[in-house]
């Protein structure tokens, strides 16, 4: 389904010391390190979208011309191919790439959750390597080092979004790809994102998610596009939870994708 929406789709700045984190969202996941596994627990709408979020970034990258032709349908789609997750808590999405053979750095400020990681992949052949930081202290060593960087669930949680979005950018290669899975800023996400989610049906954590944090698609594509990136995709996305299932949607109004490109 994605390979036809992309069919279809027609500055280096020196980053600060200043970490931007808000440590009360990163206490508050590294709370649940025991539970990010257990696929019916709290967790679980995580672990549902990566139903959606996986072949986004194989799909998404096939797109661009980036993947070698001859494993375009083989389990090693991603040979080869660089990626920095930034935000990548215990490593639902990062060994779902390494899975594909992508050579994935996962990046988080919570050494709990990396512990939890590092934990998990035990005794797996995974190309991942954990490092506790922020994305703007690794771009200063790593800038255009990847073929994609993925921030999924995060930008909500990010103090200064466009200065996060800045250090994305600087970690890619020219041709590059970003991609990024958050909540719009509407009514609609408020009460389904929040109030229906935390404090009605349960489905994440209560206090997981600031409204003042969420934000559009059409901002995302806004500061990107300052950082020389062109949005190519923006497309909605639901969770089902009585089935516990992720499905595309073209509203776009609650949770969404995007996938942008830096230029040349």
């Amino acid at each position: 389904m994605l390979r036809n929406f992309y069919k279809s789709a027609n500055l280096r700045v020196l980053s600060t010391h200043t970490r931007n984190v808000n440590e009360t969202d990163v206490n508050h996941l590294s709370n649940l390190a025991d539970e990010w596994w257990n696929k019916n627990g709290e967790m679980k709408a995580l672990h549902a979208i990566n139903q959606l979020r996986v072949p986004l970034i194989r799909d998404g990258l096939i797109s661009t011309g980036i993947v070698k032709t001859e494993n375009i349908n083989k389990s090693n789609v991603l040979d080869g191919i660089k990626i920095l997750e930034v935000g990548c808590g215990a490593g639902i999405l990062t060994e779902s790439l390494a899975k594909l053979k992508a050579n994935v750095v996962g990046i988080d400020p919570s050494e709990k959750l990396l512990e939890t990681a590092k934990n998990h992949m035990q005794n797996k052949k995974f190309k991942i390597n954990y490092i506790c930081t922020t994305v703007e202290e690794h771009s200063e060593n790593h800038r255009e080092n990847y073929d994609a960087v993925i921030a999924s669930e995060v930008l909500e949680h990010v103090p200064n979004q466009k200065s996060f979005l800045k250090e994305c950018v600087n970690c890619l290669k020219p041709g590059g790809s970003i991609f990024v899975t958050t909540l719009n800023k509407t009514q609609a996400s408020w009460l389904g994102g929040i109030i229906a989610a935390e404090y009605i049906l349960n489905l994440v954590p209560k206090g997981t998610h600031d409204f003042d944090k969420f934000i559009s698609p059409s901002e995302v594509s806004k500061i990107l596009d300052e950082f020389n990136c062109t949005t190519i995709l923006v497309h909605g996305f639901r969770y089902e939870f009585w089935r516990n299932v992720a499905k595309w949607q073209k509203y776009d109004g609650i949770n969404y994708a995007l996938h942008a490109i830096k230029n040349s």
